[in-house]
């Protein structure tokens, strides 16, 4: 039987991405939703190929998919299934500073920020993406306004040191 690590490491990435697992599937050479499901549940073993294919559909490493799925196989079944399922798919991995603030502010986006976000870096972000990215960053930067100030043609960026 798979892993319920493995199994939660997927759901959380597919949710994360902001797909449905009819979507996740679709991305996935011969996997249906219901394969999809199963292995979220941990009663279904995909393929490494599966897991590389998963892994670039929801952008999260390889390694942390094979390696959990490895795991799972050394022990069998998961036996601690009453553990969280958030300490389940906790892994590290070495990232530069500018990695890490991408991950802490997406993390602190709500999911429409999220979802454009991945579009933006998955190349699917037309002008109308970025537009929008834009106004939205404009409309926080001007407590609302989705226009400039009157007579202001820039604005000052607080920077971070």
């Amino acid at each position: 039987m798979a892993t319920k690590k493995l199994g939660t490491l997927i759901r959380e990435a597919r949710t994360d991405a902001g797909l449905t697992q009819e979507q996740l599937a679709k991305k996935v050479k011969g996997a249906s939703a219901s394969d999809i499901s199963k292995a979220e549940r941990g009663e279904k073993e995909l393929t490494q190929d599966q897991l590389k294919q998963i892994a670039k559909a929801t952008g999260v490493t390889q390694k942390s998919l094979l390696d959990a799925a490895k795991s799972g196989k050394k022990t069998g079944s998961s036996s601690s299934s009453s553990s969280s399922s958030s300490s389940a798919a906790k892994t590290s991995m070495k990232v530069t500073a500018t990695e890490k603030k991408l991950v802490e502010a997406y993390r602190k986006a709500d999911s429409e920020a999220k979802k454009t976000a991945m579009k933006i870096l998955k190349g699917q972000g037309g002008e109308s993406v970025v537009e929008g990215l834009l106004s939205s960053a404009l409309s926080a930067l001007t407590g609302g306004k989705r226009e400039m100030p009157e007579g202001e043609d820039t604005i000052e960026l607080p920077v971070e040191e």
